[in-house]
């Protein structure tokens, strides 16, 4: 284990699967090595990013859920960010403490870019694992409870999302009041600046930028351009 890793209290869990738009991938890896802290790498190749584990695994939900496991498991740190290969964080994500150890805390400041148009929406309680900030143990917990319930249930990565699938959501707590995967607790926090969450071809998720995507109209929709985004330098970073 790096030392730096075992004098932090907090680090970055980063997971890929290696098939991102090289574009993206280095930006995003750049802005958030301006966090200064330490980063624990998963992916399904070898990667010279962070502390770097490789699984051998075919990309998936599954497998993203498996190599944040195995992130977890490796990391020294009391608190864990999430960091996807696709989100920009801006340095003040990474000021955040968790107040409390037992409940999960989302950063609901991000817009969502269409990438690469010059067109970013935003809405009130955006929660998405790339937001999440947490103790370690208690996402630990949650997903070796997850994958239990997963391999228990016999879903793969390649079968339809059954009903109860579909109810335990993505995200750790978000689900709860609708009956779906454990009780947890679950808090927001916005930072001074937004994430940038890059939406694209690629995503495990539908993009979901223009309100006809949306079953119900999310509260307080916002549209912008590149050059609107408070902190951000958007086309320089991406030479636009």
């Amino acid at each position: 284990m790096d030392v730096v890793q075992k004098m932090s209290n907090k680090s970055i869990l980063y997971y890929t699967e290696n098939r991102l738009d090289a574009t993206i991938m280095k930006a995003a890896q750049l802005q958030m090595l301006k966090s200064g802290l330490p980063i624990v790498s998963v992916s399904l190749k070898p990667l010279n990013f962070g502390e770097n584990f490789v699984i051998n695994l075919e990309p998936g939900v599954i497998t993203m859920f498996r190599q944040i496991l195995h992130g977890l498991e490796r990391s020294e740190a009391k608190v864990i960010f999430m960091g996807e290969h696709d989100v920009l964080y801006h340095p003040s994500h990474f000021d955040f403490t968790p107040p409390k150890d037992d409940t999960y805390y989302y950063n609901t400041n991000v817009w969502k870019w269409w990438y690469p148009k010059d067109y970013l929406i935003t809405y009130d309680f955006i929660l998405s694992v790339s937001g999440l900030c947490a103790s370690r143990e208690l996402l630990l917990d949650h997903y070796r409870q997850r994958l239990k319930a997963i391999e228990d249930n016999g879903w793969q990565d390649d079968s339809p999302n059954p009903y109860w699938v579909r109810k335990m959501g993505y995200e750790p707590g978000k689900k709860r009041i609708r009956g779906g995967f454990l009780d947890e607790k679950v808090e927001e926090w916005r930072p001074q600046y937004p994430n940038i969450d890059l939406r694209h071809r690629n995503t495990h998720t539908p993009l979901k930028v223009t309100l006809n995507r949306f079953r119900c109209t999310p509260t307080n929709w916002k549209e912008t351009t590149l050059e609107n985004v408070p902190g951000w330098g958007l086309k320089e970073i991406f030479n636009l």
